[in-house]
C-alpha cells in the first residue's frame, strides 16, 4: 500500500512512479560525470599540457558527445532501454579508468584524447536514452512536467552537486583519487537504474536497425522542409556554448587571479543552482512576455553581459568572493534564459517532434565541441579576455536571428507575442 501511495504521489507531481528510482539514479550518475570539469583544465597544465592541446581534448570530447546525443535514440529503439544505459555505463567506466591508468600515468596525450572520447560518448547514451525512455512512460498531460524533473537530475547531478563535491574531494583526496571516485558514482547511478528499478522497455521486434537510423536521419531532411528549425538548432548551441567553453580557461584564470580551487568551483556551481531556479522562472516569464522576448534579453543579452563581467571582474574587485559569486548567478541565469526554445521549436512542426528533439540534442552536443574549439583557435592571438569577447558577442548575434522565429500559434494573438520582436 505504501508503495502505491508514494508513486500516486510521484505521479501528481510528474515524475512517472515506475521510474522514480532512475530519476535518483541519473541524478547520481550525472554527478560522476560532471566531477572533472571545474578543474581538469589546470591541473593538466600543471602536468605539462599547453591550453591548445587541453582545448583539442575538450571538443574531441564534445565531437563524441554531439555523436552519441545524434544516435542515442538510435541505440534506445535497437537495443531497448536498460541495454542503452548499460552500454552508456561502460563507456565511462573504461573511459575513465583508461583515462588515469593508460593516459595520466605516462601522460600519453594521444591515449588521453581516446578515452576522453570514449567518456563523451557514454553519458548521452546514458542521459538521453533516459529522456526517450520518459517520453514511453509519461502521460502526455505530464510529459513537460517530467522533462523538467529529467533536466532537474541532469543540471543538478553533473552541474551543481559535481561541482560541489568536487570542491571538497580535491583538497581532501588528490586529482587522481578524485578521478577514481567518480567510478563509484557511475556504479550506484546505475544500479538504482539497472537494478532497483523495474521497469525497462524493450525493442520493438519488428523495429529493425535500418529502421531506426531512418528515423533519427530523419532530422536532417526535417531541416528541409522546416528551415526555421536550423535557427532553433543554431540557437541551442549558442545557449551553451559559454557553458564548455569557459572550463577549458577560467579555473586556470580565477586561480592566477587568487581564487582557490574550491572557491572557484563552489562559484561555478553556485552559478548552475540559479540555472536550475531560473529554468523554472524564466518558463513562467516566457509565458507573460512571449518567448522570443524571453530568449532575447534574459537568455542572449544577459548571457552576454555576465560572461564579459565574469572575466573583467577580477581584474578591477580582485579576488572578490562575493561580487564574482553573484556575476556566476547572473551567468546561470541568463544561460537559463533559452528555456522557451525548446516550446518555439516543436511548435514548428504537426508531427515527428523526435526528430526536433534530435536536433535540439545535436546541437547541444555540437556545443560541447564548439566551446573548447573556439578557445584553442583564439587563445594564443587575443587572450583569455578576448575569447570572452568573442562568446559575447555570438550571444548578442544569437539575440538578434532569434527575431527570425514564430511565436508558438497560440501567442500570436496576445499583446507580448506581438512587442516580442524588439532587436
Amino acid at each position: 500500500m505504501t508503495n502505491h501511495v508514494q508513486q500516486g504521489f510521484l505521479d501528481r507531481i510528474g515524475i512517472p512512479g515506475t521510474m522514480s528510482w532512475s530519476f535518483l539514479g541519473v541524478l547520481i550518475f550525472m554527478i560522476g560525470c560532471g566531477v572533472e570539469l571545474g578543474w581538469l583544465s589546470p591541473f593538466l597544465e600543471e602536468r605539462g599540457m599547453s591550453i591548445q592541446q587541453i582545448s583539442t581534448l575538450f571538443s574531441v570530447y564534445g565531437i563524441a558527445v554531439a555523436l552519441s546525443s545524434w544516435f542515442a535514440g538510435v541505440f534506445f529503439e535497437t537495443f531497448g532501454a536498460k541495454r542503452t544505459m548499460f552500454l552508456g555505463t561502460l563507456f565511462c567506466v573504461a573511459g575513465t579508468v583508461g583515462f588515469i591508468v593508460l593516459g595520466l600515468k605516462e601522460m600519453s596525450y594521444p591515449v588521453l584524447l581516446l578515452m576522453q572520447a570514449l567518456k563523451g560518448f557514454g553519458y548521452p547514451l546514458f542521459a538521453y536514452a533516459f529522456s526517450v525512455w520518459i517520453a514511453y512512460r509519461s502521460p502526455a498531460h505530464r510529459l513537460s512536467t517530467a522533462y523538467g524533473w529529467f533536466y532537474f537530475v541532469f543540471s543538478g547531478g553533473m552541474q551543481v552537486l559535481a561541482n560541489f563535491y568536487a570542491s571538497l574531494a580535491v583538497d581532501n583526496l588528490g586529482q587522481v583519487n578524485t578521478l577514481w571516485s567518480t567510478l563509484i558514482f557511475f556504479a550506484f547511478g546505475a544500479v538504482l537504474v539497472l537494478v532497483v528499478n523495474r521497469d525497462d522497455i524493450k525493442p520493438a521486434h519488428n523495429h529493425s536497425a535500418s529502421q531506426s537510423v531512418k528515423e533519427v536521419l530523419r532530422g536532417l531532411t526535417i531541416l528541409r522542409v522546416y528551415p526555421k528549425l536550423s535557427i532553433s538548432c543554431i540557437l541551442r548551441i549558442v545557449n551553451s556554448l559559454s557553458q564548455y567553453a569557459f572550463p577549458v580557461y577560467l579555473p586556470a584564470y580565477m586561480i592566477a587571479q587568487g581564487f582557490t580551487t574550491p572557491e572557484w568551483l563552489s562559484i561555478w556551481g553556485a552559478a548552475f543552482i540559479s540555472n536550475i531556479i531560473f529554468n523554472l522562472v524564466w518558463g513562467v516569464v516566457g509565458d507573460k512576455i512571449g518567448h522570443k522576448r524571453t530568449i532575447i534579453w534574459c537568455g542572449g543579452v544577459l548571457t552576454a553581459v555576465a560572461s564579459l563581467m565574469l572575466y573583467f571582474a577580477p581584474q578591477f574587485v580582485g579576488a572578490n568572493y562575493g561580487v564574482i559569486f553573484a556575476i556566476s548567478l547572473a551567468w546561470g541565469a541568463g544561460v537559463a534564459g533559452y528555456i522557451p526554445l525548446d516550446a518555439m521549436s516543436a511548435n514548428l512542426v504537426e508531427k515527428d517532434k523526435g526528430a526536433i528533439m534530435s536536433v535540439l540534442n545535436l546541437g547541444t552536443g555540437l556545443a560541447v565541441f564548439l566551446g573548447p574549439a573556439i578557445v584553442g583557435l583564439f587563445i594564443n592571438s587575443v587572450g583569455g579576455g578576448g575569447v570572452t569577447i568573442i562568446i559575447a558577442a555570438i550571444y548578442l548575434v544569437g539575440a538578434l536571428i532569434t527575431n527570425l522565429l514564430d511565436e508558438p500559434e497560440y501567442e500570436k494573438n496576445t499583446p507580448a507575442s506581438q512587442s516580442a520582436s524588439l532587436l
